[in-house]
């Protein structure tokens, strides 16, 4: 199955996530949108099956937020057994949080705007 390029919790849970011309973003609406880049991110983690055990004894409490934790470890074990699905933790400069799920063409996109 493939990624579902959406974001499957925290604030927007339901949106999807588009690459148009080589930018990431999560589409609200027809006229809205926001930009996942590092303009509008203060930081992100990528979950790994690392990343989970250390959310599940609280190392990573402080790094994606206390909001995140209950559904990375669920959701990153569910994504972890296919390799072309990366699920990102993601914290905005506005504070809110989300949890994305993208593909690895989106992924590569999601990176070159983080620089």
């Amino acid at each position: 199955m493939g990624a579902k390029n959406m974001v499957i919790a925290g604030d927007y849970v339901g949106k999807g996530i588009t690459n148009v011309g080589g930018v990431v973003q999560i589409f609200l609406d027809r006229q809205n949108y926001i930009l996942l880049d590092k303009f509008s991110i203060d930081i992100y983690d990528v979950i790994t099956e690392d990343t989970r055990k250390s959310a599940a004894s609280g190392i990573a409490r402080g790094a994606i937020g206390a909001a995140l934790l209950g559904p990375v470890g669920m959701l990153a074990g569910l994504s972890a057994k296919n390799k072309s699905i990366v699920t990102i933790a993601i914290r905005f400069k506005d504070g809110k949080n989300s949890l994305i799920e993208v593909d690895e063409k989106i992924y590569k996109s999601f990176v070159r705007g983080m620089f």
